[in-house]
Parts: structure tokens; sequence; C-alpha cells
């Protein structure tokens, strides 16, 4: 009898813990599974949701200082440059529409009207359109073995060289070709005589549109400066639609002077004389004959009227634009505009300019 009881008590204790040990391995199962169910929904949520801000399209506007086909193909790589950029800084962009306009102004006017979000425009573009853009950006770029004063000092030192120096201004040249009367103007000022307004007006003269700094509006100024006369005074004048289209009128002789920035014999090296036709090397068949004073860098602008600007998509693009220009492939993108870099920029850095620009209006007025 106490066998059989000590074996009864035993067998019950056994199914006890039995049942105990399954309890406690449901309730283990069951919080693991809750677990992971909520692990699964939080994943889940942070995948399905995008804290970004979504941007249908980004359209930017470039000037054609360079041949505008060239500018398309160069700046390819920006739209996913920026596209990565601005989604790690909160926006997500579905399109990067890039355009060349057919002059500065048509730039400026997109920017104005709001159908384009981004210019990159001279200062001079961007003073004749700030009620409607706002300078975020100004370029940096390489400074230049030259920068005198005196038109002889850049032919005694050719060829034109970079620096290591980041510059924010630049100069704009006036430069003499090939032709007969240009190198009659040349020989003059490298022989330490001054040029008169009868010389540089019996030229013919190559100019970009009147809201380019250094294709229309520091030479304007160069000659008020020197001459007290203007653009509009000159006798002969051809209005290019890029720096490429001038240097090629000017290397076939269709015009004798050009105006442009200063460094800008430097991109047309194998042009002139591949593309051109010349024999000679384009430091030796062209000379400086007028140099103006120094000129602030490019700006990256944005549209005040845009559907989209607001404080924070500014930040976020001067932030990605700068970032960009720190990259071996963007560097290489802004390489088009002679730019290596970006600083932030405010509207008052371009009050030179304006003060510049209403000189040129007043002599037009004359």
């Amino acid at each position: 009898m106490t066998k059989r009881l000590f074996y009864f008590l035993g067998m019950l204790m056994l199914v006890v813990l039995l049942a105990a040990c399954g309890d406690t391995d449901s309730e283990s199962n069951a919080a693991s599974s809750a677990d992971e169910g909520t692990s699964e929904e939080s994943n889940s949520n942070e995948e399905g949701e995008s804290s970004n801000t979504e941007i249908d399209k980004l359209s930017i506007g470039f000037v054609p200082s360079r041949d505008p086909d060239e500018i398309v193909t160069a700046t390819e790589p920006l739209k996913g440059l920026l596209t990565e950029e601005l989604a790690t800084l909160g926006y997500d962009i579905n399109e990067v529409d890039i355009t060349v306009g057919t002059n500065y102004e048509a730039v400026g006017e997109a920017l104005s009207a709001g159908t384009s979000d981004i210019g990159l425009i001279p200062g001079g573009t961007y003073v004749l359109y700030d009620d409607g853009a706002e300078v975020i950006l100004t370029s940096t770029r390489a400074g230049l073995n030259n920068d005198s004063d005196d038109a002889k000092d850049w032919n005694d030192n050719k060829p034109t060289e970079p620096t290591d120096v980041q510059a924010i201004s630049y100069r704009a040249l006036i430069i003499a070709g090939p032709s007969e009367k240009g190198q009659e103007l040349a020989d003059k000022v490298n022989n330490g005589e001054e040029l008169t307004f009868e010389d540089v007006n019996s030229a013919s003269w190559s100019v970009m549109s009147s809201s380019s700094p250094a294709g229309y509006i520091y030479p304007a100024l160069w000659l008020q400066e020197n001459f007290d006369q203007t653009i509009t005074d000159l006798d002969s004048i051809v209005q290019a639609d890029s720096y490429g289209s001038s240097f090629a009128r000017l290397a076939q002789g269709q015009i004798d002077v050009l105006v442009t920035y200063a460094d800008a014999r430097r991109d047309f090296v194998d042009t002139w004389t591949d593309d051109y036709g010349r024999s000679e090397s384009i430091w030796d068949e062209t000379n400086v004959i007028g140099v103006t004073p120094a000129i602030y860098n490019d700006t990256i602008s944005v549209s005040k009227n845009s559907d989209i600007m607001d404080d924070d998509l500014k930040a976020a693009i001067q932030k990605a634009f700068i970032n960009i220009s720190e990259t071996e492939e963007g560097k290489e993108v802004i390489a088009i505009y002679n730019h290596e870099g970006y600083q932030e920029a405010v509207d008052s850095d371009y009050d030179n300019e304006r003060a510049a620009q209403q000189i040129v209006q007043d002599l037009g007025s004359k």
C-alpha cells in the first residue's frame, strides 16, 4: 500500500511539472511571436514611409557662355549627383531638368517667371533679375598668374595659367585677333603706346548680350573710363550668342576684337587650331589690348516665384552644390563654367555689380 501511494504521488508530481513547463514554453513562444510581429510592423513602416519631401521636377537653367550642346553634355551627370545629394538632405527629386537659355536674359526671365527653379547666371544677369531671383551661392575658381591692370603685362606673360589660390572675382579682357587691324592694335599696346578711341573704333567688335559682365558690362565701363565712350558708340559691333562663336569669328578674321573673361583663351586652345583652322597657337595670334576692373564671380540663384522653393529647399540646394563641388565627378561637371567650388552668398555681395549696371544704363540713355 505504501509503495503504491509513493508511486501515485510521484506520477502526479511529474504530470504537474510537465504541465508547468508546457505553459512556460507557450508563453515564451507567444512572446517571441509578438516581438517578431512588432519588429516586422516597425520595419514595414520604415520601408513604406519616407520622411523626405517629394518633388516632381527640379528645373535648372544655364546661360550659354559655352556651346549649348557642350553644356548639356557636360552637365548630364549633375542630374544624378543632385538627386543623390538632395535625398540625403530631405528631398526626393523625381526629375532634374537641365536647359540652356537662348541668351543670358532668357535664363533670368525663366527664374523671374518661376519656370526655372535654379539658374547658374553671372552677377550682371542676377542684378537685372533680382526682383524674381535670389542669389544663394558664389562660385570660386583658380586665380590666374596674371591680374594686372596693364594689357601689356598679359601679353608679356603668355600663356595665362591658373594658380592654386581660389578667387571669387575675375577680369574681363579686350582681345585683338589675327586680322590686320587686330595686329595693328596689339602692336601699339605692346610698344607701350596708348590707344585712342579712334583706334578702337576703327576695329570691328564682337560682344555678348547686355547683361553679360565680361561680355558687355565691364568692357563698356573700360571704354567709358578710358575714352568717355561706351559700346553703343562703336561703329561696328556684332552680338554673339556664345563665346565660342565669338572666337570663331575672331579666328576667321570676321571681327578684329572680342571681349571675354580672362581665362577664356585656355578653353579654346585646341579649338583654335583643330576646329577654327588656324596654324598658329591662340597665344601667338591673339593679344590683350584692354583689362577691366575685377568682376565678382558667377552665381547660383533660385527663383523667388517657383512653386516649390522655400527656405528649407534653398538651404538644401546650397549644401548639395557645395558637397558636389568637393567630389571628383562634381568638379568635372562644374568645370564647364570654370567653377571649382562654391561659397554661400548674400544679395549685398553684388552691390558693386548694381553700380556697374547703373553706369551702363546711364551711358546707354545718353
